[in-house]
Formats: structure tokens, sequence, C-alpha cells
């Protein structure tokens, strides 16, 4: 699908690789490329996990590239199906996806981090959104990260571009692991295979419920879950699967998740 863009499926698990070098920069038609992948994966009832990472030890992904920026790629321009990365804006994917980092996240690198589900890093990785060097602004960032880290943290990364590496980083919660480099895919993998056992209807319902909760009141979002009125939830509570989580544990046997 892309020179830039590597995939491999295993089992239910699909990995993704940004391969760009030198610094696994981002330009218009890769930012489509990865659209096209990971719509593909959400639609896909075979796939249930995803992992994202980047080609080497250095960069996991410098962001936007500004080399094609200056050759003629606007930066309003068009993205692709799910926005800049593929994700960023990727409408009902309810699927987990795991970000490992292996190096330099930074600018729209990490902006597409902070799309994931769970991130593990390793020990080398260092994060900086330095946008406001460049005279632009991280738009997702500036929308997703106050959201996630305390709100000081947040806009200093912002407003003065400063690098964290990855035990800070760490500490005010955006990622979840750090790890020795050598033992990344490893570790991201491990949690891949854990999460392609669990139930996956379950795990639509809570990010369906998450992300719609994010705009709602607390009340508002426990009446659309107990009338049923988001999708995943309405098709969880009709399904097999929970009738078999039911009769698993009344069993005491480890369920056999079907997906339906």
């Amino acid at each position: 699908m892309s020179d830039y863009v590597r995939t491999r499926r295993d089992g239910a698990v699909l990995e993704v690789v940004i391969d760009r070098p030198k610094a696994n920069a981002i330009d218009l038609a890769t930012s489509r490329a990865m659209g096209l992948i990971f719509r593909d994966f959400r639609d896909d009832p075979e796939l249930r996990v995803a992992i994202i990472s980047g080609a080497g030890e250095k960069f996991f992904c410098a962001g936007w590239d500004l080399k094609a920026a200056a050759s003629g790629d606007a930066v309003d321009g068009d993205y692709g199906v799910g926005g800049f990365g593929g994700l960023q804006e990727l409408r009902d994917l309810n699927k987990p996806v795991i970000c490992a980092v292996n190096g330099l996240c930074c600018g729209g690198g990490l902006e597409i981090a902070l799309s994931t589900d769970l991130i593990i890093a390793a020990e080398h990785a260092t994060f900086a959104l330095p946008e406001i060097r460049s005279g632009t602004v991280a738009d997702a960032a500036s929308i997703k990260l106050p959201k996630r880290i305390p709100y000081h943290i947040a806009m200093d990364m912002l407003l003065t571009g400063r690098w964290l590496d990855v035990h800070e980083a760490h500490r005010w919660g955006f990622v979840n692991e750090v790890v020795p480099a050598e033992r990344l895919m490893e570790r991201a993998w491990e949690l891949a295979r854990l999460l392609e056992s669990g139930p996956p209807l379950v795990y639509a319902a809570i990010k369906e419920i998450v992300r719609e909760a994010e705009g709602s009141t607390f009340q508002t979002a426990m009446n659309k879950i107990t009338k049923r009125q988001f999708a995943t939830v309405d098709r969880l509570y009709s399904s097999e699967d929970q009738l078999e989580g039911a009769r698993a544990f009344a069993e005491k046997r480890s369920p056999i998740w079907k997906g339906r």
C-alpha cells in the first residue's frame, strides 16, 4: 500500500511500522496510506488489535515532514481518511491500538501516540512538541494532552517545546511502561496477545463509551449506557459473547470469545 509503511498480520494482530528514513516523518501520501491501513484494520472482523511502531532505533516518528512541506505539501492538505497519520480522526475505531515508541517521538509523532490506547516506550525514547519553534500549532496535542496529563505540564510542553525523557513521560502518565530497547517489541506483542485473547465486543463498548463520554456529563453518558443508546453497548448486551462470559464464570472455565 505504501513504500513507507510496512504491515504484518499474525493471528488477529496487525503490526504497522512507519519506515520512512531517516526520521520516519510523515508527508501527505504516507498519511493517506496510513489512513487506509487503519480503516481496513477497523473494518476487518478478523483483526482485533494493532501495534504501531517506527523502523530503526532512533526515531518512532518526527511528525510532519517539513521538507515535504517546503516542497509543496500543504499543512492543511488532504491527510486521508483518518486525519494525520491515519489515527487522529478515524471514526469508530473500536479496537485497541498499542504504540511502541522506539526513539524520538515529537510533534505529529507524539500526536499519533496520543491517539492510541496504550504506549510502551524504550528507555531511550524522548518526547516533545516543538511546533512552537517552527511557527505553527500542535493542534491535536493542544486538544488531547491537557486532558491526559496535568494542565501545567501540558502547557509547558506546548509553550516551550521542551523535551521530556521517557521517565518523566512515564511519571506524568502518558507512557504506560518503560522497557529496555531490546524488549520493546516483545513486550508490545505480549500485550497484543493478551488483548487478542480478550472479548472484542467489550473492548468496542469501552472505547465508544470513553470516546463519547469525553464531551458529556457523567449522568448523560450513564443514561446512554443503561438505555443501550451506544451501538456497541446495544450489540454487546444482545450478544452470544455476553452469555458466554456468564456461562464460563459459572462453569469455572476460560471463556471462548467469538465477537458476536
